[in-house]
């Protein structure tokens, strides 16, 4: 007997435009790490962009603005003309007012600022995903929209900050993003590789590995090497329980 599938249930279809696959890999892994989402394509270029778009019919995109072929924000307002139904997330090295302007006008949910803060990044998906349930909600009940419910679809999703995205005391945000990064290509490391890696200090390096282990977001275990010296190895994510 088939089950019948909710909305919720559904995992909310992404794809990834951004030329550089490296990234566009990391940030799928970012992405995918949200409950609720599930990337379907990545393109690296305008006519495999336009091409995914009318055949995977994505509810999200997410869209850096320097292409070697294209524009991203004259892209941005493509998508808004011929994929109304697919709501767009930037996210780009680019931060001149002109470009954030041209994206809010455009219609953009998010605009996100590279290098990637992954909370920020997790922050706005959630915040989608609320908005996409309040518009459910509101399908549902079938009533005239009222004044508070239109603030909260205007005000309460998308282009806000929230306590997640305030800096750890000590913990600088671009440093600890530039770990979890290496730690996601790397799937595994030792202080002295991240040091290296990086361009920090030993001790900085070992500071913000144990961070990422106290917030859940790596694991570590003793290794020990040739000479039979343990020395500590980092992980992403948290140790799996056998």
């Amino acid at each position: 007997m088939n089950q019948h599938i909710s909305d919720e249930e559904t995992p909310i279809r992404v794809l990834i435009i951004e030329d550089d696959l490296r990234i566009a890999e990391v940030n799928r892994r970012f992405v995918e790490k949200v409950g609720g989402f599930e990337v379907v394509g990545i393109a690296a270029d305008r006519g495999e962009a336009v091409d995914q778009l009318e055949l995977l019919q994505p509810e999200l995109v997410l869209l850096d603005v320097y292409f070697p072929d294209m524009n991203g924000l004259e892209f941005l307002s493509f998508i808004k003309e011929q994929h109304p139904d697919s709501d767009v997330i930037m996210l780009t090295a680019a931060k001149e007012v002109d470009a954030v302007v041209d994206a809010i006008r455009y219609g953009v949910f998010d605009f996100i600022t590279k290098p990637l803060i992954i909370s920020r990044l997790q922050q706005t998906l959630r915040s989608y995903q609320e908005f996409r349930k309040k518009i459910r909600t509101l399908k549902k009940e079938g009533a005239a929209i009222n004044q508070q419910e239109i603030d909260q679809l205007i005000h309460g999703s998308g282009m806000k900050s929230s306590k997640e995205s305030k800096p750890v005391k000590g913990i600088d945000r671009i440093t600890l993003e530039k770990i979890t990064t290496y730690l996601m290509q790397t799937e595994e490391a030792t202080t002295d590789q991240v040091s290296k890696e990086t361009g920090i200090s030993r001790s900085t390096a070992r500071r913000y590995l144990e961070y990422l282990v106290a917030m859940g977001e790596a694991s570590a275990d003793l290794s020990y090497g040739v000479v039979g010296r343990p020395e500590r190895v980092y992980r992403r994510g948290t140790k799996e329980k056998g």
